[in-house]
């Protein structure tokens, strides 16, 4: 069982910015395709963003492009969430989870090359974002 740990969540204002962390397996961490993913108290869980295995492509939910950023680093075993100009709206339980469910030589461009949220197999415990007005 691949353990993923979350951490950094905490309260903000909004406007203000928050990194989260994620770290996981050391010796196969880099073979992950690594999604955030948020949720709140009966709504289904929301596609935040994802990285690839290499860290040269990502993808965005519309409703982050251009306030959150996803990285990785593979040495450390760990993916980030920077999250800026936060709003109320992003409070949330934000979790990640590992996929390794992508095919080598994807064209990370295409909608199609990234796994859908069931394509994960395994899921962080996930830390509370607070987004105060």
């Amino acid at each position: 069982q691949v353990q993923l740990v979350e951490s950094g969540g905490g309260s903000v204002q909004a406007g203000g910015s928050l990194r989260l962390s994620c770290t996981g397996p050391g010796r196969t961490f880099r073979s992950y395709v690594m999604g955030w993913f948020r949720q709140t108290p009966g709504k289904a869980r929301e596609f935040v963003g994802a990285i690839n295995w290499s860290g040269d492509s990502a993808r965005y939910a519309d409703s982050v492009d251009g306030r959150f950023t996803i990285s990785r680093d593979n040495a450390k075993s760990t993916v980030y969430l920077q999250m800026n100009s936060l709003k109320p709206e992003d409070t949330a339980v934000y979790s990640c989870a590992a996929s390794t469910r992508w095919t080598i030589g994807s064209n990370w461009r295409l909608l199609s090359s990234w796994p859908g949220i069931d394509k994960y197999n395994f899921w962080g415990r996930g830390t509370q974002v607070t987004v105060s007005s």
